[in-house]
C-alpha cells in the first residue's frame, strides 16, 4: 500500500474499514473523576456511562501527543493523510500538525507526503472524510489532488446530532423533556438547530435539516452513529432515505470520545 489514513479515535471505523489496513487509529483518553480511560478497543461503553451519570463533574478528554502521531506517520508509505476531531472541539488538530513538523525534522531526506485534514467535524464526520481519501486515492488521483477534492468534500459536509441531555456540554443539568437538535458550523464548532419536546420530534427535525440542506445526496455517503439507541438510527436512516438519495448509508457504534459527546441515547448524523 502507497498510503494511509490517520484518523484520531474520535473517528468510528466500520469493520470493512478496520479489515482495510489502510486505517490507523491515534487514542485519545478520557478523565472521569481521576481516572483515565483509553478510547481505544478496551474501551467499555457501559461502564463509561455508568460512570459519568454518577459523576459531578464533566469527563474530560486528552488528545494524542505529537510524539503518538509522529509514530503513525511511519512505514513504507509514501503519502499519509490524517483526519483529526474539529480543531474548535480538540487539540488533535494541533497535535497532529506538531507531530508533522517532528517527522519532517527527524527525515530531512525523507521523500513522505503528508498532510493533516481539520474535519471540522467528528466522529462519522471523520469516517467519511477519510473514505473520501481512499475514494480519491483508488481513483488514482496525485497527492495534492486527493487533497483539493477532499477539502471542497469537507465544505459540503453537514453534521448534525440529537442529544437526550447536555450533560457533557454543558454539566448544568438535564433539560427535562426538551431534546435538543444540535449541528456544526462551517468552522467546526458546535451550535443548537433547534429544540423539541419528545426524541421522535427531534429526530422528525433533524430529518427535514438533512433534507433541506442537501446538496447532490446521490453522489454522498450517509452515516449515522448512535449511543445505545440502534432502533433509532435505523429510524433516522428511514426517515431520511425516504425523502433523498445517496450512494450509501451506514450506522456504527460511538466510541469512547464520541460517547463522552453524545451521551446514552445521543445520535449523529453526517452527509
Amino acid at each position: 500500500m502507497d498510503y494511509k489514513i490517520v484518523l484520531d479515535s474520535c473517528g468510528e471505523l466500520t469493520y470493512k474499514m478496520k479489515e482495510s489496513g489502510i486505517y490507523h487509529t491515534a487514542v485519545l483518553s478520557m478523565l472521569v473523576d481521576g481516572d483515565t480511560i483509553l478510547d481505544d478497543e478496551s474501551f467499555d461503553r457501559k461502564d463509561f456511562l455508568k460512570r459519568v451519570a454518577v459523576s459531578p463533574e464533566c469527563p474530560k478528554s486528552s488528545c494524542p501527543s505529537p510524539d503518538a502521531y509522529m509514530e503513525l506517520y511511519g512505514g513504507a508509505e509514501k503519502r499519509v493523510y490524517v483526519v483529526t476531531l474539529s480543531a474548535e472541539l480538540s487539540g488533535s488538530y494541533n497535535s497532529a500538525q506538531l507531530g508533522k513538523e517532528l517527522w519532517k525534522e527527524e527525515n530531512e531526506d525523507g521523500d513522505k507526503q503528508i498532510y493533516v485534514f481539520n474535519s471540522r467535524s467528528a466522529s462519522v464526520g471523520e469516517s467519511l472524510i477519510a473514505l473520501k481519501i481512499q475514494e480519491c486515492e483508488e481513483k488514482g488521483y496525485s497527492f495534492e489532488e486527493v487533497i483539493e477534492h477532499v477539502e471542497a468534500y469537507i465544505e459540503e459536509q453537514h453534521t448534525y446530532f440529537v442529544l437526550e441531555n447536555l450533560d457533557t456540554l454543558r454539566k448544568n443539568g438535564r433539560l427535562t423533556g426538551i431534546k435538543s437538535l444540535m449541528g456544526s458550523t462551517p468552522e467546526g464548532t458546535i451550535c443548537q438547530l433547534g429544540q423539541a419536546r419528545g426524541v421522535k420530534k427531534a429526530i422528525a427535525k433533524m430529518a427535514e435539516h438533512i433534507v433541506a440542506d442537501g446538496k447532490n445526496t446521490e453522489n454522498k455517503v450517509l452515516a449515522i452513529a448512535h449511543c445505545n439507541c440502534p432502533e433509532r438510527a435505523r429510524e433516522i436512516e428511514r426517515m431520511i432515505l425516504d425523502k433523498i438519495k445517496v450512494k450509501d448509508s451506514f450506522i456504527v457504534e460511538t466510541g469512547g470520545i464520541s460517547t463522552m459527546y453524545a451521551n446514552d441515547g445521543g445520535i449523529i448524523v453526517v452527509l
